[in-house]
């Protein structure tokens, strides 16, 4: 089948599938080189760096109540009146409240180790026991040993809501034990700073524990419950996410589809993880988009390239048609486009039944009209006579330029109609001014004539045979004395004056 395709069409079809292979190549390359460096960078500058940032703007908001817990747990006040019996509750709870409404917090206490008695800033709220559930948090923050720490758990004066509590040790000069104070911030208040991180660095952010525990999250059904080494998305990077180091570490794990991408930070301050995690497919998306907006574009450049190619192509294979089937002077017709035109015409006739005749014109003394009139003027008689004949002819007649001054019809039709044809497109020859124009004085004037011979075809004849038919005939004009017609007919040869 391709083989019966022009090669104009196999040369745009060619040059149409390299152009488009080329684009479809260099988009694709694009595409996967722009988005492994888009993971790249992700994961190791902007993750690291949004996790420094979170860390950052994170510890100046929750350092501030650790701040001011170690400036209560070095009051003199507060360790003095502890020693002193714990004398006078109204003055600890407005020293309590004082600090509250002073720093903004949610909740201040203090637990006095000698009487497990909890000071708030509303009085006494409860006097601790091991047996208490409730309670579990001082004694394991006692044994800890250390000097502070952060703390989720519901807060028994304030109807239970979560509340993280930065928790100190409250010692004498000689470093003793007298209990533990603090302040506590509304876990729904640092969820809302968390809500404004992820919304500013379009990622997911929360703290876990060293045990990998969730202790904030804004999700607060997760705090305190779930566990990212049971989280089917990160439990197989929890050991890397918890290792201890201080910068951040990012990691790549495949979950239902989605690609994810973790960073973990250690936060010493807190004894807590900063884990930011965010999905690739977001920024991919981006990249998508971006690439969808270049590959339009990319294609609409290449349709109008592959446009330009086909009008191209087509206007320069037409030119080299006209230039392989078209003679330069008289632009009619050349043999080669009438001998194909011959075989076509040939073989529809010997199909149909239908009937033609050759017709070879001779202009009568080009020669002399050359040597008189000079050969630019000779031209002008080629170019003028063929446009005659051209005017002449019918749509279905076919001219062409057989040679010098000689030209041929195919006349659809019997001779006797190809001879009464010569003769009216004679008498328009001998009407018509040559010489209109030209600069050749009068006296030098020679006529322009024509000479015809027509020879009809017979079924199976050959190009040759009946050309040779045409030319005796157009011989036997020319031994009559030019300008007349001779032709061989379906009966014999026949005169035409």
């Amino acid at each position: 089948m391709f083989a019966h395709i022009s090669i104009r069409t196999r040369l745009i079809l060619c040059l149409s599938l390299i152009l488009i292979a080329g684009f479809l190549l260099i988009t694709v390359t694009n595409y996967n080189s722009s988005r492994k460096l888009l993971r790249e960078n992700l994961m190791d500058n902007t993750l690291p760096l949004t996790s420094d940032n979170i860390y950052s703007e994170i510890q100046k908001d929750l350092m501030s109540p650790v701040f001011v817990s170690s400036l209560m747990a070095n009051d003199t006040f507060l360790k003095d009146w502890a020693l002193d019996g714990e004398q006078e509750v109204a003055k600890m709870t407005r020293y309590l409240s004082n600090i509250q409404d002073k720093y903004g917090f949610f909740s201040t206490f203090m637990v006095s180790e000698r009487t497990g008695r909890y000071y708030h800033f509303d009085g006494i709220l409860k006097t601790l026991s091991r047996s208490d559930a409730h309670d579990i948090w001082y004694y394991r923050f006692i044994e800890s040993g250390k000097e502070y720490d952060l703390d989720v758990d519901s807060n028994q004066a304030a109807a239970n809501n979560l509340t993280i509590f930065i928790n100190h040790r409250l010692e004498d000069d000689a470093g003793h034990l007298i209990g533990v104070t603090g302040a506590g911030l509304n876990v729904d208040h640092v969820n809302r700073l968390i809500q404004m991180y992820q919304e500013k660095y379009k990622r997911n952010i929360y703290f876990v524990s060293r045990d990998g525990t969730i202790q904030l999250h804004t999700d607060i059904t997760r705090i305190e419950r779930d566990n990212i080494h049971t989280s089917p998305k990160l439990a197989s990077l929890a050991p890397q996410l918890l290792n201890g180091e201080d910068t951040s570490v990012s990691h790549e794990v495949r979950y239902d589809g989605e690609t994810l991408l973790v960073t973990s930070r250690f936060i010493p301050e807190f004894d807590w993880y900063l884990i930011v995690e965010m999905d690739e497919t977001l920024m991919l998306n981006r990249l998508r988009k971006s690439s969808l907006i270049n590959f339009c574009l990319g294609l609409l450049v290449t349709c109008l390239v592959i446009g330009v190619n086909i009008v191209t192509v087509n206007h320069f294979q037409a030119r080299l048609e006209r230039m392989a089937t078209t003679d330069k002077l008289s632009q009619v017709k050349n043999r080669r486009a009438f001998e194909d035109d011959f075989h076509r015409i040939a073989y529809t006739a010997s199909r149909d039944g239908d009937l033609f005749s050759l017709v070879m014109i001779d202009i009568d003394h080009f020669k002399s009209i050359n040597d008189t009139a000079g050969h630019l003027f000779g031209d002008s008689v080629i170019r003028a006579v063929a446009g005659i004949f051209q005017a002449k002819i019918r749509y279905h007649d076919v001219l062409a330029r057989w040679g010098g001054d000689e030209f041929i019809i195919l006349f659809r039709g019997e001779a006797a109609m190809g001879c009464h044809f010569c003769e009216r497109l004679g008498k328009t020859i001998e009407e018509t001014d040559f010489y209109d124009r030209a600069a050749i004085p009068h006296t030098d004037f020679l006529p322009v004539t024509i000479t015809c011979g027509v020879a009809q075809y017979v079924s199976e004849e050959s190009l040759e045979d009946l050309i040779l038919k045409a030319d005796e005939a157009l011989y036997r004009a020319k031994s009559s004395g030019r300008n007349c017609t001779w032709c061989y007919g379906a009966d014999g040869p026949a005169f035409v004056a």
